[in-house]
């Protein structure tokens, strides 16, 4: 038993501090299979290990996937971590071997909390899910439904649901990602409207996205050359703007 902050502390290292110098380094299972299992940021963290299990030392972990559809919930959009967890779901959700069904039900679940999400997250996501769908395109029903979300009474898609392939995610539609599209912030409604046309083949580089935070958002804005706007199309001749308003004769705006 370690103590939170050691905990963290040790899993941000273990991959390349640690692993990398080990004769055995599958007798780090039980130990990143527990702290994947704790949930929140510590399970975060352990991704980066078990990626290297799983990749180079070939282990098998039945319920993988599962477990990082449940760590997804609406702090995933803030937590300190964030880069570095869609980094590595990136590279998991990459083989073309995945069942179409569990593509969706992560391309719905992040499409949900979505919703919540700062702009700054969203700018990252959405080529995210654009990508899943460049990948796997079975999934693109959820976008050109042929019935369309307009014969659908609610929903089906459960969003309480920790099984994957009971979620019903294929049965559904992205409605979240058109909602997006009347956004606040006009780069999100922009990105969120590539959806109505038909995805390139090309994928989108999402590695500049990760980290974008809101105060580069900001600074991106402030920086914006000007354009002047005109608000008058003739010119004021009196304090109401009338030609031949009596205030005219008697005062001045000069």
């Amino acid at each position: 038993q370690l103590p939170t902050g050691l905990y963290k502390k040790v899993l941000v290292i273990l991959h390349d501090s640690v692993l990398p110098y080990m004769n055995e380094p599958t007798l780090m299972m039980d130990f990143l299979t527990v702290a994947y299992g704790i949930g929140g940021a510590i399970s975060l963290l352990a991704l980066n290990g078990l990626f290297i299990l799983i990749h180079q030392h070939n282990l098998e972990y039945p319920d993988f996937y599962k477990k990082l559809y449940n760590l997804l919930d609406p702090s995933i959009y803030h937590v300190k971590y964030r880069a570095r967890f869609f980094h590595l779901t990136d590279l998991f959700l990459s083989s073309s071997h995945l069942p179409a069904y569990l593509v969706a039900a992560f391309i719905k679940r992040l499409s949900r909390l979505a919703l919540t999400a700062p702009p700054e997250a969203l700018l990252m996501i959405i080529p995210f899910i654009c990508n899943l769908f460049r990948r796997h395109p079975a999934c693109r029903v959820l976008v050109h439904r042929p019935a369309g979300p307009a014969d659908m009474s609610e929903d089906p898609y459960i969003m309480e649901e920790e099984e994957p392939s009971e979620s019903r995610a294929l049965e559904s539609s992205l409605w979240e990602i058109q909602s997006l599209q009347n956004h606040y912030h006009p780069d999100v409604a922009k990105a969120a409207a590539v959806l109505n046309q038909s995805l390139s083949e090309m994928e989108d580089d999402i590695s500049g996205l990760l980290e974008l935070s809101a105060y580069e958002l900001f600074d991106k804005e402030v920086k914006k050359k000007a354009v002047d706007v005109p608000l008058e199309f003739e010119q004021v001749r009196g304090l109401f703007g009338k030609k031949n308003d009596i205030f005219a004769e008697h005062f001045s705006l000069d």
